[in-house]
Order: C-alpha cells, then structure tokens, then sequence
C-alpha cells in the first residue's frame, strides 16, 4: 500500500519533489565546489588508507582504495567531483531520477565505507524514498517528458526496423 502511494501517488510526487531537490542541492553545491575548487581526492584517500577502522571493518573495500583509488587519484578526483556535480543536476532537473539517485547512493556508501559521515545518513535516508518512487520522484520534473520519449522510442517496431542495416547475406561462390 504504501509502495502503491509513492509510485502512483500525485501528492507522493510532490513530496518526493521537495526531497529530490533537497538531495540534489546537496550532490549539487558539493560537486560544483569540487570543480571549480581543483578537488584532489589524494589526501582523503591516504586518510582512508591510514583508517584501521577501514581496514578491519572492510577489508576488501580498503584493499580497492589502496590499491586501485590511490594510484589512480587524478581520475577519482574528476569522477567524484563531475559525479556529484551531475547527480545534483539530475535530480533537481527531475531528468533520469532514478539513475541519479541510484548514483549518489552509491557515492554515500562510498563514503561512509571510508568512515566519512556527515550529512551522509540524511541523503541515504532520503535517496530510499526517491528509488523506491522510481518514475514518480520525477513526475514533476524533465522525467515527464523524457520517460515516455524514451519508451515509445524504445518499443515501437518502426524504431527498430529503421535503424538496422539491411543486409541480405549470400553464399559466396
């Protein structure tokens, strides 16, 4: 029932608008700061390492930081703050809702592995509700439009049969 009212529910959509922009103000001014500030993930990375709660906690995810993320610092460092920055624009356009929020979940429990909290928890808390509406956390928002483009694109036969070749394959001789 309750399920039912986030996924189909107009006044859920309104609800869910207000969290979807809180969320994404929040990936939003952190991500856009990490742009325009030169962000370099390094420092906090070699502080994950250096974190034994990490490393007994998580063994396999500090394993992944020391051995993938900080040798690859530069290329963190432009994912995470463009990965923030695009999530925010995500979700306050309302375009691809479920995607961005699936993303900036990720990016949460990414730092919370690494022992980081702050407003973490909150955003988890409030990304649940925005997958668990799916399309409706972007009813009002770029969604209205984009979802349904999108799927009568994908499902209509003439889509399909326009945009593959051709060919008629011959026996060689």
């Amino acid at each position: 029932m309750f399920m039912d009212f986030l996924r189909n529910n107009k006044v859920a959509a309104g609800i869910l608008t207000f969290i979807r922009l809180y969320v994404g103000y929040a990936w939003l001014t952190a991500g856009w700061g990490k742009v325009m500030g030169g962000f370099d993930a390094g420092g906090y990375l070699q502080g994950v390492v250096a974190n034994e709660a990490v490393m007994t906690q998580y063994p396999t995810y500090h394993a992944f930081i020391e051995n993938v993320a900080v040798p690859n610092a530069g290329l963190f460092s432009f994912m995470v703050a463009w990965g923030e920055l695009l999530v925010g624009l995500g979700l306050i356009l309302g375009v691809f809702t479920t995607a961005a929020a699936f993303f900036g979940i990720m990016m949460n429990f990414a730092f919370m592995f690494a022992g980081t909290i702050s407003s973490n928890p909150w955003l988890v808390l409030f990304t649940i509700f925005l997958l668990a509406a799916g399309a409706n956390a972007g009813r009002f928002g770029g969604d209205r439009w984009v979802l349904p483009y999108l799927k009568a694109s994908f499902t209509e036969r003439e889509w399909l049969k326009n945009r593959l070749p051709h060919r008629k394959y011959t026996k060689a001789a």
